[in-house]
């Protein structure tokens, strides 16, 4: 029960009923309740107040059902994990913690400010409605592969912005201390120049602080471009990977794969018994970080994830050709 539960609530099955209408109806919900933490901000509608509060009840009760779900779960989505491990796992995740904070203002909202606040939270809800996208999935996907690379150029832009900062506040606060009474807020004019934002409230008035503040702007030209740069590549890296990856497997007729769990029959087999006994053709085998070629001699272990194709499969597709030729 535990496992269908799992299907349904975390995997995106869009061949599974009962998962689609789970992904549609949770979607409708978190819409829902954003949609109304909105409209509460509206005096207008304050006669509607009533009516938001029991509807903004009903989806928290619906995500406190989910949450709860998820976490007697969380075993199938860490499978490395013991019961108690994998729990903590989801808790502390971003899924998790997104959760908990969706819940936990409703049940303390006319208490500390902090707690209202957290509402904000909500809005990071919307980020499940997406994680069945490819589209997502790739955002994603660039962000950890180009992790390093883009936290080097924001230390570059920090550093920067320290450097402007300060030297603005010596050249300008002298002549307009009002302006510049400190080193934050020329923090403050560097960001607003490093992003070429420029509100216009703060600005130099020496040639000094002008010189300084076109040099600074220029800098800020190309230094934003570059994690901008960074991302861009890791997108067109990921297209073409994808586009290459599904040349190459346009002849495949049926692929796919197995988790090799604890009571799975296949664990504990060599690669080339299987093949001889169920007609199968062994692409790969994923164990952790590692990937397998599927040699003969190969034993599949616990939580392998074996990459196969149906030889049967393909040879009964094969004959369906032949008979409409």
């Amino acid at each position: 029960m535990r496992k269908r539960i799992f299907n349904i609530i975390q995997i995106g099955n869009k061949d599974d009923l009962p998962s689609r209408m789970f992904d549609i109806g949770i979607t409708v919900v978190i819409l829902l309740n954003i949609l109304i933490t909105f409209m509460e901000t509206f005096d207008d509608l304050s006669e509607l107040f009533g009516l938001f509060k029991v509807i903004e009840s009903v989806t928290v009760i619906i995500f406190c059902i989910e949450y709860v779900l998820r976490i007697i779960t969380a075993d199938y989505l860490y499978p490395g994990d013991s019961h108690l491990k994998a729990r903590l796992h989801f808790m502390i995740s971003f899924d998790g913690v997104v959760d908990l904070l969706t819940i936990l203002p409703f049940m303390f909202l006319s208490g500390f400010v902090a707690f209202r606040i957290l509402r904000i939270a909500r809005i990071f809800h919307l980020f499940r409605i997406n994680t069945q996208y490819d589209s997502f999935n790739v955002i994603t996907l660039v962000l950890k592969e180009k992790w390093k690379q883009v936290g080097s150029s924001l230390v570059i832009i920090l550093v920067i912005m320290l450097a402007a900062s300060l030297g603005m506040y010596s050249v300008e606060h002298s002549a307009q201390p009002e302006a510049f009474p400190n080193a934050f807020s020329g923090m403050w004019w560097s960001v607003s120049a490093l992003l070429t934002v420029g509100y216009g409230d703060i600005y130099p008035i020496t040639v000094i602080g002008k010189i300084m503040a076109i040099i600074i702007a220029f800098t800020g030209v190309g230094v934003v471009a570059i994690p901008t740069g960074i991302i861009s590549a890791g997108f067109v890296e990921q297209f073409s990977l994808k586009a290459s990856t599904e040349n190459k497997l346009r002849d495949i007729a049926e692929i796919g794969e197995i988790v090799i769990t604890g009571d799975h029959e296949y664990l504990g087999q060599r690669i080339g018994d299987i093949i001889q006994k169920y007609g199968i053709t062994a692409l790969l085998v994923l164990r952790g970080e590692l990937s397998l070629f599927p040699t003969e001699n190969l034993v599949l272990q616990k939580n392998d994830i074996l990459v196969l194709r149906s030889d049967r499969i393909e040879k009964k597709n094969n004959t369906k050709k032949r008979g409409v030729r």
